[in-house]
């Protein structure tokens, strides 16, 4: 795996800790309530998308559990269809996917 896709994977890892964190605790509620917490976590995993898309195809190799097109799909349909980002997508993502996510970067050695 090129020395590169440590550095990207390692900050996958660490944006969807963010996520996690900063979703920890919060109701749904809360959630749909607080503008900056949604568009906090939609640009975390906006980022954590365009890091997966810096990848190489050896790296995303060394992690088939991950979902990569799903992955980079989100970040390009916030980055290039913002208008019609979904905050239950966003929602979902952030409360049910990112544990996986962690989990799956964890594998590889990136530490954190």
């Amino acid at each position: 795996m090129p020395k590169d896709d440590k550095v990207y994977l390692t900050h996958m890892l660490e944006l969807a800790q963010r996520v996690r964190d900063k979703v920890s605790g919060v109701t749904r509620e809360q959630f749909d309530s607080d503008d900056n917490l949604q568009l906090a976590v939609t640009h975390l995993i906006q980022t954590i998308g365009e890091a997966a898309r810096m990848v190489s195809p050896a790296g995303r190799a060394a992690v088939p559990a991950l979902p990569w097109n799903a992955i980079t799909g989100m970040r390009h349909h916030i980055v290039h269809d913002y208008l019609n980002v979904d905050v239950d997508i966003v929602w979902q993502t952030a409360t049910t996917r990112m544990e996986e996510l962690i989990a799956a970067l964890r594998g590889t050695g990136t530490g954190t």
